[in-house]
């Protein structure tokens, strides 16, 4: 049996040694809380951030998508349950 499975290939899993993720937690929810207080002044956005807010404003399907939050809008639901229900009359009579 052992022939013909092939295992896949071993995780990496990197441990952390001079890292305590904990206190770097702590240390951001202590940032933000002083941020709302107005003691530190507002983050600035990182360069990925506003990237992929200049692709958003640049392409023209992209602004519909984010205009568009929901992808089935409920009048295409609504007409197929419709659809469906007729279906079913047709079929049970």
């Amino acid at each position: 049996m052992g022939m013909f499975k092939q295992r896949g290939p071993r995780g990496f899993q990197h441990q952390y040694i001079y890292v305590d993720e904990r206190k770097e937690r702590l240390k951001e929810i202590e940032a933000r809380a002083k941020r709302e207080l107005g003691m530190l002044p507002p983050k600035e956005a990182t360069a990925e951030e506003r990237i992929r807010g200049k692709m958003v404003e640049q392409t023209t399907h992209l602004k519909r998508r984010k205009e568009n939050d929901n992808p089935i809008p409920t009048k295409r639901i609504i007409l197929i349950l419709a659809l469906l229900a007729m279906i079913l009359v047709v079929l049970l009579r």
